[in-house]
């Protein structure tokens, strides 16, 4: 479990089109917004993607970086920016599963007769501040109702307009 207001795990992805994604190596203005995704054989992750990019604009101007990842090989993650139409976003791909578990992120097998990879992470999102402490997390355990894009970044404007501070605090490590 992720608790807030302590520093975020580790992140160091290789992105498609080249380069790597650092957590901490980048200093966003305001936060960095990741979003995990289960990989090339969701459909539902294609439609939020497309929603993640199409408020790319909003974000950057907010001064947060978003950046999405997923355990799916180079490959996989290639083919879903490109069959996805979703090239302006920063693709991660290549998670293992210590580091999906170091985010929190519920894992799940392959079903049988599908296209989806032996193991997968399950949707979450996470949103860190310029300090590498965490602010926001959300993981789920199923693909379906994922956090609209607008109503984060709605939020994360009340946020910075008004200091609010992480919620959660009185969670504590068991």
């Amino acid at each position: 479990m992720l608790l807030t207001r302590h520093p975020a795990p580790a992140l160091d992805l290789p992105l498609v089109g080249g380069g790597r994604f650092t957590l901490g190596a980048e200093a966003p203005a305001a936060f960095t917004i990741l979003v995990f995704y289960r990989g090339k054989h969701c459909p539902i992750c294609k439609g939020y993607l497309a929603s993640v990019q199409a408020a790319l604009d909003e974000a950057e101007a907010m001064g947060c970086r978003i950046v999405v990842a997923s355990m799916d090989t180079a490959e996989r993650a290639e083919a879903s920016v490109a069959e996805w139409e979703i090239g302006r976003l920063s693709v991660g791909y290549g998670m293992d599963e210590a580091t999906a578990r170091a985010w929190g992120l519920y894992l799940s097998s392959a079903r049988p007769g599908t296209q989806e990879p032996a193991v997968f992470s399950e949707p979450g999102l996470a949103v860190i501040d310029p300090a590498g402490t965490v602010y926001f997390a959300q993981m789920q355990s199923a693909p379906f109702t994922r956090p609209p894009i607008a109503d984060l970044l709605k939020g994360l404007r009340f946020v910075l307009a008004n200091d609010y501070p992480a919620r959660g605090d009185l969670t504590q490590a068991a």
